[in-house]
């Protein structure tokens, strides 16, 4: 039986390989950021517990992440969260709208970057 186009191209190697690399540069990106804001880095590879310990970095309590479960209000916790991340290493609006529409770069940028976590 032949596969189609769509199934071919999302189960091609060079698909794979390059969500692979993707994936490897964010988790180092979450490491870094969480070792920046005093976390263990290692943190960042747990599910869930990462999202919890970023929540924590940028809101003061990692539970509000529980909101997430909630439709229409999941979207307003996570642009707060967005907003306390981008001030908490010193990022302005600018910064925060990235973080909102294209999180996973913004993301390369707080881990690679030079920016310091400046809450204690």
């Amino acid at each position: 039986m032949k596969r189609g186009i769509v199934m071919d191209f999302y189960f091609d190697s060079p698909y794979i390989s390059g969500l692979f690399i993707i994936t490897v540069l964010l988790i180092i990106a979450w490491w870094r950021i969480f070792e920046k804001a005093g976390e263990a880095g290692w943190k960042a590879l747990i599910p869930l517990y990462n999202t919890y310990i970023l929540y924590k970095i940028s809101m003061g309590s990692g539970w509000y992440f529980i909101l997430l479960i909630i439709p229409f209000v999941n979207i307003a916790v996570y642009i707060l969260m967005c907003m306390g991340l981008a001030k908490s290493f010193g990022k302005g609006i600018v910064f925060t709208l990235g973080l909102i529409f294209f999180s996973n770069i913004f993301m390369l940028i707080l881990g690679y970057g030079s920016s310091e976590y400046l809450n204690s």
